[in-house]
């Protein structure tokens, strides 16, 4: 009888697979993305959020969006807050703009309902196609550099200096050197393709904290049980200040602007590199319902702004899943699962300590790094643009100022050689908006 309903519901066969096939996708895929589960509510906390309940907020969110994405698409993707977004969200967003998080998590909202209309009237596609390439590439490249630069300050690998503004940290700090033993650990599971390698990476490093002293006793704390219910959810649920993003438009325009363009690009990547792992594509390299999971894309991160996350996407580690053999929904429905089965782990995910999440950051850096190789190297305006984007992200503190440094970047250098005809009207647009914004400050 189940066997019918999954058939009915999935299709097994017409995609060429069965039940324990998805299943096993599914637990690969929850393996490769579930560091999220520690990770996110380390990031969050730091914007000033209540760190109660995020583990439960985090795990809720992939649930919900990996639901929408199975039952939408049948496609075998999931979904979770995003690493680029969340630290967006808290370190530009709460700790530069100083936004309190109630009002970030209205600024998600929007994102979200702006995003999702675009996906309804397929204007995204036309956008999609407007952004120059070389601005894409710095944008992905750029946030890298700043989740990584993230991870290397948590480690205290790097440390502010009055003359050079950063340095190296103390590395005779036992937990300083054990974060970078981490790091090097962690590049290595994943460069020998081990399945869950970040997430094991995480595990080992909180066992060893166990033993590593510090001011305050050990590393790693003494876990209060190894099972228990979730947290609630109630210090962020409905939280956010819905009219902030509207009260203060001339404030938060942009922001909304980088959460949707980062999401957006995101999110095409995704499920474009997924898909293809997957056979999904069609005999033009198009994905047939790449419309549906925009969407369910976009109602991810409208619902986890009324939980409390910071914007809900699609995850590329849903490619290790494809690799092993995952094809349906199905799929996706073994990813949620699996989150709301984990939430009754959050004693053990309570104790483990930042140090151990920091390689974690610095490897999703480093692999949203690889696009670089994209970039045309002969092209030097191109070039020039993704660099500059590149490099303002982390030196800035800010992924909305290198999203708009890109853009006048790219824009000033295309005027200066006469080639006009080559930017798009919206990218037009949008450069003069940025500059308009610098000279009367608006932000």
């Amino acid at each position: 009888m189940s066997n019918n309903v999954l058939e009915r519901l999935f299709k097994l066969q017409a995609h060429g697979t069965t039940i324990k096939t998805e299943v096993v996708a599914g637990l690969t895929t929850f393996a490769a993305m579930s560091y999220i589960l520690v990770v996110n509510p380390g990031i969050l906390g730091l914007s000033g959020m209540p760190i109660e309940g995020l583990i439960t907020v985090t795990a809720l969110a992939a649930c919900l969006g990996t639901l929408l994405m199975a039952f939408m698409t049948n496609y075998p993707i999931a979904l979770a807050p995003g690493m680029g977004l969340n630290a967006f969200f808290a370190f530009t967003i709460c700790l530069s703009r100083e936004i309190p998080w109630e009002a970030a998590l209205g600024i998600v909202f929007w994102n979200g309902v702006l995003f999702l209309i675009l996906s309804l009237t397929g204007v995204r596609t036309k956008i999609a196609e407007s952004i120059p390439p070389a601005l894409k590439i710095g944008v992905q490249c750029g946030i890298g550099l700043f989740i990584a630069f993230i991870g290397l300050k948590n480690a205290g690998l790097v440390v502010d200096h009055p003359a050079t503004f950063v340095s190296l940290g103390d590395l005779s700090d036992p937990a300083v050197m054990l974060a970078l033993l981490g790091i090097i650990f962690t590049i290595v599971m994943v460069v020998k393709k081990v399945t869950g390698g970040i997430l094991i990476s995480i595990v080992v490093l909180t066992v060893i904290g166990a033993f590593v002293p510090t001011e305050n006793g050990m590393l790693t704390a003494t876990p209060e049980a190894i099972i228990g219910l979730p947290e609630p959810i109630s210090n962020t649920f409905m939280a956010m200040d819905f009219w902030y993003p509207i009260d203060h438009i001339a404030e938060t325009w942009d922001l909304i602007f980088a959460l949707m363009f980062v999401n957006m690009f995101d999110t095409i990547g995704t499920l474009i590199g997924v898909s293809r792992r997957a056979n999904l594509l069609d005999k033009n390299g198009r994905l047939p319902k790449i419309g549906p999971a925009m969407t369910a894309d976009a109602s991810a991160s409208v619902v986890g702004a009324f939980i409390g996350t910071s914007p809900v996407t699609s995850y590329v580690e849903s490619a290790t899943g494809a690799s092993a053999g995952g094809r349906t929904g199905l799929t996706a429905v073994v990813v949620a699962l699996c989150f709301v089965l984990a939430l009754f782990l959050t004693p053990l995910m309570k104790v483990i300590p930042l140090m151990a999440t920091t390689p974690a950051l610095i490897m999703v850096g480093i692999l949203m790094m690889e696009a670089i190789r994209q970039i045309d190297f002969d092209d030097l305006g191109a070039l020039a643009t993704a660099s500059v984007a590149l490099l303002a992200m982390p030196l800035t503190f800010s992924i909305s100022e290198g999203i708009a440094l890109g853009f006048i970047t790219y824009v000033g250098i295309k005027m200066g050689t006469g080639k006009f005809k080559e930017v798009s009207g919206l990218t037009y647009v949008l450069a003069g908006v940025f500059i308009l914004r610098y000279i009367f400050d608006l932000k």
